[in-house]
């Protein structure tokens, strides 16, 4: 059966038999009002509120967005504005913690009666794809076409990260009762729980769970990045493409990572919001590798002190992994809904680029079969047409190219820069 093309990396799961463990409490967390895709949030709090667990501190009257909620019981601070990793501006809150971890009134078990009050519930619940893109759960789960197929994304392809893995093996029961909530509030008829190979027990366990379940299949993938893609696992698992321009739903699929099936399944039974991000923390620099339970807005040095990482001798320092990952500018920034890896580094080799060799590396690993090169070729030029042909807009951004590059050319930053002179619709 025919894969898409990618590459293969080295795993460095280091951490994939870590137990995830506590954060101590942090003096003071840091919340960007846009943390997810979509519309920002408006602070809903002022300096000198005190403020609770789970207490509501944005929202935004946007449908594509969902609220932010306090992680921590303390004073508001500071409401200010916040530079995030891709130069966008936004409005924060910054909050001191007393230490009481005070919950919230309003921390209730959802009324759930139909699809409407579920799709409500899980925008309240503040949740957003935690693979790392952030696209709002609650527009996934409501699309205008019917859906006959539910993928669970438990690929989590990108070296380093175990994250999502410790989901699977510390709240297995978890993820099966959320995926088991979601067939029944959206009359799914089928059910795809995609891994990678790489992950023999948690495939075992949910082989052994779901046996009886002739509407659940555990598909095996083979461990090739980018195999969590949603374009890609979604063809891999099902066969289905998603052409240029339109989205899963079109083709009556939709993906859902594995550690927001298992949110939402608490969401319903306690009505915590997300405030709480598990997070792999590994890298050279880290001298005790963990998986680590963390506060939302929870400052980034205070997660490397914890983990021991050598703060004084940092080159690069990474939220997510190295292939997709953002590079971090300053380590007093928040771990965000979306963060599920923080990855430091006291090397980085920054390799000199050469001219193109012409060899066709790059187009052999595109899992949809872009040519790069020629991509590069046409930005240079603004060709405009050329561009549009060639699909630039098909790219994810993966970054398979500029990894098999020998001439060490950038050429998915430069496909990133194309897509933006191409006019918008």
């Amino acid at each position: 059966m025919k894969k898409l093309n990618g590459i293969r990396l080295k795993h460095r799961k280091n951490t994939e038999d870590f137990k995830t463990v506590q954060l101590p409490l942090p003096k003071k967390v840091i919340f960007p009002m846009s943390m997810h895709m979509g519309a920002p949030c408006t602070p809903l709090v002022k300096v000198g509120d005190v403020v609770k667990v789970g207490d509501k501190i944005g929202d935004c009257e946007n449908a594509f967005s969902v609220p932010i909620h306090s992680s921590v019981s303390g004073t508001v601070a500071a409401v200010s504005d916040y530079i995030n990793a891709m130069g966008n501006k936004c409005k924060c809150v910054e909050i001191e913690t007393d230490g009481l971890q005070t919950l919230s009134e309003s921390i209730n078990p959802p009324v759930i009666t139909d699809k409407l009050s579920f799709i409500n519930a899980v925008r309240e619940s503040g949740v957003c794809g935690l693979g790392g893109a952030g696209f709002p759960t609650h527009i996934k789960l409501n699309p205008k076409n019917e859906i006959d197929t539910l993928i669970i994304n438990a690929a989590e392809c990108e070296p380093y990260i175990t994250s999502d893995y410790r989901e699977m093996i510390e709240n297995t029961d978890d993820v099966l009762n959320g995926i088991e909530f979601l067939r029944n509030m959206l009359g799914i008829k089928q059910i795809k729980i995609a891994v990678e190979a790489n992950k023999p027990q948690a495939i075992k366990n949910f082989q052994e769970l779901t046996k009886n379940d002739s509407t659940v299949s555990i598909v095996e993938l083979p461990s090739i990045y980018p195999q969590g893609a949603e374009k890609v696992i979604i063809y891999n698992s099902t066969k289905r493409i998603v052409e240029e321009g339109t989205i899963p739903a079109d083709i009556g699929v939709i993906v859902i990572n594995v550690s927001t099936v298992a949110f939402i399944y608490r969401y319903i039974q306690t009505g915590m919001p997300f405030i709480t991000r598990r997070v792999t923390v590994d890298g050279n620099a880290v001298k005790n590798p963990k998986n680590v339970f963390i506060p939302v807005g929870t400052p980034i040095v205070e997660v490397l002190n914890f983990c021991n990482a050598e703060i004084d001798n940092l080159k690069v320092v990474l939220t997510g992994g190295p292939m997709m990952g953002m590079c971090v500018h300053d380590i007093n920034m928040p771990i965000l809904k979306t963060t599920n890896a923080l990855l430091a580094f006291n090397r980085y080799d920054d390799k000199k680029t050469s001219a193109c060799i012409r060899c066709g590396r790059c187009a052999a690993v595109c899992p949809f079969n872009l040519i790069p090169a020629e991509i590069e070729k046409a930005y240079k030029t603004r060709d405009i047409e050329d561009l549009k042909s060639l699909k630039v807009n098909l790219c994810m951004n993966c970054g398979s190219c500029t990894y098999v590059c020998p001439a060490n050319r950038k050429l998915a930053e430069t496909n990133q820069l194309a897509k933006t002179i191409l006019p918008r619709n």
